[in-house]
């Protein structure tokens, strides 16, 4: 209807839904099946459980076989695994998992989440589009609590009006399960309350892959949350490199990739190569989406870093108007004199996708300035990365130079009130 179309319904079969998602995941995992690939290029692949002898080897048990193998260097990439978080019951009741919940075969009819991260928060838009009744429980008092509140709250809400439920300032007590029917204890705000289900997933994070290791036997230090690196990711022994989520540090996967790469050259080129945690960049793929790289405002608020925000709004960026993809907003916070950008946040269609042209912005040094004096196409929403970033002009102008631009332009959307200090042209 959003298109001027007429509303329509149609049934659809789920099993041919979770086939189409299992299919597409082989696809992309494809390679890592296949170790002739590897071998092409003089890799061999083992295929076990690996655990240190010391610093330079370690045994391969698997299929009823075990060998030793040594090396100069080591890298650890084992991944992680999902936190259960310690509920009494929860162990008895046959609960998912991010790597489990796509082996289903059909759409539960009640689904409780564990969890209001970007997991649980793309998973629970996810069913309830496919008609699952979805409730989604956390002990945070908002969802994805990294990002910006002021457009978590946009999304939140958007989530509630498709019918989501969210607990959230939420302990859950104890679970147990009746001829199918989970039940969750929970209190909120001192208020105890039945949450009744017939699936639940746990998405209350993630956690480093450690317990068959033996990383003592290498002198490899952890600490609460997976093993320690230093900048080139290197560990507490000194040819050991370890990346990825077993660290800890990130738990995203172009971080894994970026922390793989960091190591493999320190290691092996010796290149002075080390991680880039100045211009972290994520995405949670919910409609709309919210992406961030670099710092957040609560970081900055923190240290005392003089900054301004430049916000521009979705509803003034003519390829969104177009696609009636109109709720969101692109955040900037950056030096008011220099524009040297410090952290941008997007909550919008395509947000993950245009997050990256200020990600190269601040990892190149480009100025807001130079993002507004560069020719974007039209009507893209790539053209609301550089209309943000006209703010920093529009700031720095007075109130009657802006009436003159608006008059010989035909700009449209001033604030109501010219004299507000956050001026949207």
């Amino acid at each position: 209807g959003k298109y001027g179309l007429q509303d329509i319904s149609r049934d659809f079969d789920t099993a041919s839904v979770f086939e189409h998602v299992r299919k597409t995941r082989q696809y992309v995992y494809n390679e890592a099946d296949q170790p002739a690939i590897y071998e092409k290029m003089g890799i061999t692949v083992e295929f076990g459980y690996a655990h240190f002898n010391d610093n330079h080897s370690l045994t391969i048990e698997g299929n009823g076989t075990s060998r030793t193998v040594s090396s100069k260097y080591i890298i650890i990439a084992a991944g992680s695994r999902a936190i259960i978080p310690p509920v009494k019951g929860l162990d008895d009741v046959g609960y998912l998992t991010n790597e489990t919940i796509f082996e289903l075969n059909k759409i539960p009819h009640r689904l409780i989440i564990i969890g209001g991260g970007p997991v649980g928060t793309e998973m629970s838009q996810a069913f309830c589009r496919l008609g699952s009744k979805v409730v989604v429980i956390d002990k945070n008092p908002h969802i994805l609590a990294k990002d910006d509140f002021s457009l978590t709250e946009i999304l939140k809400e958007n989530l509630e009006k498709e019918g989501i439920r969210f607990l959230m300032k939420t302990d859950v007590h104890d679970i147990s399960e009746t001829n199918g029917t989970i039940r969750l204890h929970v209190t909120t705000g001192g208020i105890n309350d039945t949450v009744e289900g017939d699936a639940l997933l746990v998405a209350a994070g993630r956690g480093p892959r450690l317990d068959r290791l033996n990383l003592n036997a290498a002198n490899v230090k952890t600490y609460s949350r997976g093993i320690e690196v230093d900048k080139h990711g290197r560990t507490s022994a000194k040819n050991i490199y370890a990346c990825g989520d077993v660290t800890g540090k990130f738990q995203l996967t172009h971080m894994s990739e970026h922390t793989a790469k960091t190591a493999a050259v320190h290691a092996l080129l010796k290149l002075p190569y080390r991680i880039d945690e100045k211009h972290i960049v994520w995405a949670t793929y919910t409609d709309p989406e919210l992406a961030h790289v670099g710092a957040t405002r609560g970081q900055l608020d923190r240290n005392e870093v003089s900054y301004k925000r430049y916000r521009f709004p979705y509803n003034k960026i003519d390829r969104a108007i177009a696609e009636n993809e109109v709720t969101g907003w692109i955040h900037i916070y950056a030096g008011e004199r220099s524009g040297k950008i410090l952290g941008v946040d997007i909550l919008g269609e395509r947000a993950g996708d245009m997050i990256s042209e200020y990600a190269l912005a601040m990892k190149n040094g480009i100025s807001l300035r130079k993002i507004a004096d560069t020719i974007h196409p039209y009507p893209t929403y790539g053209l609301g990365v550089r209309r943000a970033a006209d703010q920093w002009y529009v700031q720095r102008q007075s109130v009657g130079l802006i009436r003159v631009v608006q008059k010989l332009f035909g700009y449209r959307g001033l604030l109501p009130d010219l004299s507000d200090k956050e001026r949207i042209v």
